[in-house]
């Protein structure tokens, strides 16, 4: 594993480490488009809308997650190389 891998594979392991974040990829991963929107995220785990994005935001900003603005509302989904990248992780 090269250093350049080594500190990617860090990054995502923090990232993910979070148990609500896990909690947040899950529902995404399982939802019907999986894809969702940070309303029905704080729904889902009945927690607040700025603790929410602001998980939502340490995700999209590590390249776990997209934003897809749609109108007024935004989805966000699992870039699916890091959902692979995960996944080998835990394997």
């Amino acid at each position: 594993m090269s250093r350049e891998q080594a500190e990617d594979t860090a990054t995502l392991l923090r990232v993910v480490s979070d148990p609500t974040r896990l909690q947040l990829l899950s529902l995404i991963h399982h939802s019907a488009d999986e894809r969702a929107r940070v309303a029905d995220l704080t729904r889902a785990l009945g927690l607040r809308q700025p603790t929410v994005s602001h998980h939502l935001k340490v995700m999209t900003e590590a390249g776990i997650v997209t934003r897809d603005p749609v109108g007024r509302e935004v989805w966000y989904s699992i870039v699916p190389a890091r959902l692979h990248a995960i996944a080998d992780l835990l394997r």
